[in-house]
């Protein structure tokens, strides 16, 4: 086993660029925390340390691009519409009361968040008490069996918005998931599966491009132009496998609950845990 980390620490930075490119795209909009996974798998690939930090969170700008792009025509027509239409002027101001739970606690205390639990155990316990809080949402949901009071991401008020942006914002703790405190939110608030989804997608556009330039900024003394190939790698192949995601996770909610990721979360999550504990697998500090 010690030969396998060995082997991954040793691959090519451009490569372990692109795999953490995939990590990030198949895991920001799932309900299983994409920060969590690129702590795991940086902490694997011995992708530690300050600019590997702000690697994680620029190459987050990829799967924000795969939503706009997926959804391109809705966004057009919003920007269309902002100075006659109400809707438009409602969806842009839900976006902006939901941004602002997350950004305003992320200023003050993201810090000491980076400092103290941006490594593998406190994320792998993220991981498992997020699955049990899934695993107890979706049996709330079933045994109430109500009908969602809000289907369609248009019908959403602003008090809707300001409570989904304080579930968003739990998700300052690595391994909680940004996308699944808000859908999950999304559910106990009395959103539709689709319609927590979506909003998901769509809080994800000022959410990540205002953490990305935020820390692209406080951290740009780590940058070189030697860095352009890492981070284009990194962004193009979240920007892939995010577009991918977007795609399947609409079909998949349409039919099915969040159990299954719940279920992952706490396997994964343990193992980490036991790996740990036993010394099996060194977890970088980060």
């Amino acid at each position: 086993m010690a030969a396998m980390f060995e082997l991954l620490v040793a691959l090519p930075l451009l490569v372990k660029a692109a795999i953490l490119g995939v990590v990030e795209g198949l895991t920001e909009f799932l309900p299983i925390s994409s920060t969590g996974h690129l702590i795991l798998a940086g902490s694997l690939l011995g992708f530690t340390g300050e600019k590997e930090k702000l690697f994680d969170v620029a190459i987050q700008t990829g799967a924000m691009l795969a939503v706009i792009w997926f959804y391109r025509a809705r966004f057009a027509a919003v920007l269309r519409g902002l100075a006659h239409d109400e809707v438009a002027r409602r969806f842009v101001t839900n976006l902006v009361i939901a941004f602002m739970p997350a950004a305003v606690l992320g200023l003050l205390f993201g810090k000491y968040i980076k400092a103290y639990l941006f490594k593998p155990v406190p994320v792998a316990i993220a991981f498992v008490v997020g699955g049990f809080v899934i695993l107890w949402v979706e049996a709330r949901q079933k045994r109430l069996a109500r009908e969602p009071r809000i289907t369609e991401v248009e019908a959403l008020q602003p008090v809707d918005a300001l409570k989904l942006g304080l579930a968003q914002a739990f998700a300052l703790i690595p391994g909680t998931s940004r996308s699944g405190a808000t859908i999950i939110g999304g559910l106990l608030f009395g959103l539709s599966r689709k319609a927590a989804t979506e909003f998901s997608f769509f809080l994800a556009v000022p959410t990540l491009i205002a953490a990305g330039a935020y820390d692209t900024f406080k951290y740009r003394h780590l940058l070189s132009t030697d860095d352009i190939g890492m981070f284009g790698v990194g962004l193009f192949t979240a920007f892939i496998s995010a577009l991918v995601c977007v795609k399947w996770l609409i079909r998949f909610v349409a039919t099915n609950t969040f159990v299954p990721f719940a279920w992952y979360r706490i396997f994964f999550g343990g193992l980490v845990l036991l790996t740990a504990y036993f010394g099996w697998v060194e977890w970088a500090a980060g």
